[in-house]
């Protein structure tokens, strides 16, 4: 979990600064939320991780098969992720609402 957490503390930071280019995240907050879901997206379903997921050793993969989820699931991932509230329900295996909707799940990344 802790993580986790970390790998989302750095994706936003990240996003925060990359919605910087072209908005004020302080005054348009749905700026860094747009860059999130489309950082999600890229990174998550062509790589199964995000620059902060690389730094904490995380990935997101297929529930089933342990491959990636693609660039239409980790879509749907992010908008979900976005939402804030399915990632705070999470299930026995530690995955979110975010997670179950998309088969996915959050592993350690190999070395």
């Amino acid at each position: 979990m802790q993580r986790r957490f970390g790998a989302l503390v750095v994706d936003w930071v990240l996003c925060l600064l990359a919605a910087g280019l072209f908005a004020s995240p302080a005054r348009d907050a749905w700026a860094p939320v747009a860059v999130l879901i489309v950082e999600y997206a890229v990174f998550l379903g062509l790589f199964a991780q995000t620059p902060g997921m690389y730094l904490t050793r995380i990935r997101c993969v297929d529930w089933a098969d342990g491959g990636r989820i693609g660039l239409l699931r980790a879509l749907l991932r992010g908008v979900l992720l976005a939402l804030v509230v399915p990632a705070l329900l999470m299930d026995q295996h530690r995955r979110g609402l975010h997670d179950r909707l998309t088969r996915s799940v959050m592993v350690p990344a190999k070395a």
